[in-house]
């Protein structure tokens, strides 16, 4: 049996905190559909001190970034977009329109169309995170995206050139310094200098992943992505220093990131809590890491491999990072996770910032039913059939009329019957 060697908070404190930034995202959704860019501004301001007449760069202002970088910066940034690129690639390819001929003169078929508009949302007010504008914007320009919009908060107090520089070189048409709540309303909602967007992607804290939620219907969305949430699965194969700090590697999100390591070995549990104490003395960002493993932070112990893999599904974890003597049995035997890492060699940072693969991946247990965002995300796959015969038309005809009684859809009905009747040969 699973055994608890730290917990973090209660689930009806979890469920307290989630209400409090439920009603303040429908508070401030509702402001931005009644006034536009007014509420757009006022809450930039409150919440971001961030006052412009227009939140979109010009281009002199994106040229201006651009030059900010240091040519290894440029170097790096463009190596890390080439490899999301790269891998984008190969996932498109693998997604193919359709068409066959399943009876007789009856041919079916689909095409995969890229979403006209989205807008994507790179977070960047604690850290510029530079890298989430590769995931998306190079992944929906991959997928053939006519419109792409990004927003990002202002780092600093001015636009983060790195994140601007990047949803540059990525190939976004307009860029935005605008953050939270107020910048993923204006993109769904539109307001009079942001015309809207057909889907929103891109992670976020848990005010904009609320936002998110409650757009989704008015807009599409990728997925729910926010707080970055870590599960690291390991043995005696590794050592505490190491799980200690790919643990706090991804506690230093934010204070609410969930941080969890399972084991079968109570001796690496125990040494693991002891390393992170220890690294949170000379972690530079052990202010905000020490919060989220303090609250949210996790240490369980199981018996058997079996028990881990029933454990890490039930927990879903948005990152996977298994570090055991056989990584491969979790490969092959878990079903709910946003991304595995397998093996000490990789990790979650090499997947946040450069390998290739999507890091925008579920969060709050999504894993259960969805993937990350990937090209095909960005695509609709819409169906299209034609009949090709007047004898095909009548086959299916008499099918669907008979159907369509045993259902009492007369009007259905009606639409096989003319076509039975003009193709069939009949005269009735």
């Amino acid at each position: 049996m699973a055994r608890y060697l730290k917990t973090g908070i209660s689930d009806a404190e979890a469920l307290e905190a989630d209400d409090m930034v439920r009603r303040t995202v429908e508070t401030a959704l509702n402001d931005i559909a009644r006034r536009g860019d007014a509420a757009v501004h006022e809450m930039s301001i409150k919440f971001d001190a961030w006052d412009r007449e227009d939140y979109r760069l010009s281009d002199a202002e994106v040229e201006a970034c651009l030059n900010d970088l240091s040519p290894q910066d440029r170097i790096d940034i463009e190596f890390a977009q080439t490899q999301v690129r790269n891998f984008a690639k190969i996932q498109r390819d693998a997604v193919r329109d359709v068409e066959v001929e399943t009876l007789p003169g009856v041919v079916l078929g689909h095409k995969n169309l890229p979403v006209n508009a989205v807008g994507c949302y790179v977070p960047g007010g604690k850290y510029p995170m530079v890298a989430s504008a590769h995931m998306s914007v190079v992944t929906a320009k991959v997928a053939g995206v006519k419109r792409i919009i990004t927003c990002a908060p202002p780092y600093k107090g001015k636009a983060a050139s790195a994140i601007v520089a990047a949803q540059h070189l990525a190939g976004a048409n307009d860029i935005y310094v605008l953050g939270g709540i107020q910048a993923v309303g204006a993109m769904a909602l539109g307001t009079e200098s942001i015309a809207g967007v057909d889907m929103l992607v891109g992670p976020g804290n848990a005010f904009v992943a609320e936002a998110k939620r409650q757009l989704y219907g008015r807009v599409g969305i990728d997925l729910f992505a926010g707080p970055t949430e870590t599960l690291i699965i390991a043995d005696n194969s590794v050592d505490g220093e190491l799980c200690a700090a790919d643990l706090l590697g991804q506690a230093e999100h934010g204070p609410t990131s969930p941080a969890i390591l399972l084991t079968n070995s109570e001796k690496l549990a125990r040494e693991t809590m002891a390393e992170v104490e220890r690294q949170l003395t000379v972690l530079p960002t052990a202010e905000v890491a020490g919060q989220a493993w303090e609250k949210y932070g996790q240490v369980i112990v199981c018996d058997s491999l079996d028990e881990m893999v029933a454990m890490a599904d039930d927990i879903a974890s948005e990152h996977v990072q298994v570090m055991t003597e056989d990584p491969d049995y979790f490969l092959d035997n878990m079903t709910n996770y946003g991304a595995l890492f397998l093996g000490p060699r990789t990790n979650v940072s090499y997947g946040d910032k450069v390998i290739g693969t999507n890091h925008t991946l579920p969060t709050k247990k999504a894993a259960r039913y969805t993937g990350g965002l990937w090209v095909g995300k960005f695509l609709k796959t819409c169906t299209y059939q034609r009949i090709l015969t007047d004898e095909a038309s009548a086959q299916v005809g008499e099918y669907c009329s008979r159907l369509c009684a045993i259902e009492g859809f007369a009007g259905h009905q009606e639409q096989a019957d003319i076509r039975v009747r003009r193709y069939g040969g009949q005269n009735t």
